[in-house]
């Protein structure tokens, strides 16, 4: 891949989007409904629906727990402030009903 590569504010090197060149935006998608989390009151109700309860909340972080597993999922309390290793965390512990998806911005 061609392009800048650059550190972010955590250390993570990421490559930069060129000049121009539409920035992806990264949208997680409930996908036996093809709906687009855009809260967390839609991503609660999705999560609910198939055994996660919400295991901590506070001003600085939500958790969800599935009491048949071991898994916790932990995001920011913020919904704006999702990031996409966040979305695939959440993938990755629901792999049949979510995903991430590009979504093009200028």
């Amino acid at each position: 891949m061609s392009g800048v590569w650059v550190f972010d504010d955590n250390g993570v090197i990421r490559l930069a989007a060129a000049e121009g060149e539409a920035r992806r935006r990264k949208v997680l998608v409930h996908t036996p409904t093809n709906e687009e989390m855009t809260s967390y009151t839609v991503l609660k109700n999705k999560l609910r629906s198939v055994g996660w309860e919400v295991y901590y909340e506070d001003s600085e972080m939500v958790q969800f727990h599935k009491p048949s597993s071991v898994d916790l999922i932990s995001l920011p309390a913020d919904f704006a402030k999702l990031k996409p290793r966040h979305l695939y965390d959440i993938v990755v512990r629901n792999r049949n009903l979510f995903q991430v998806r590009d979504i093009q911005s200028h």
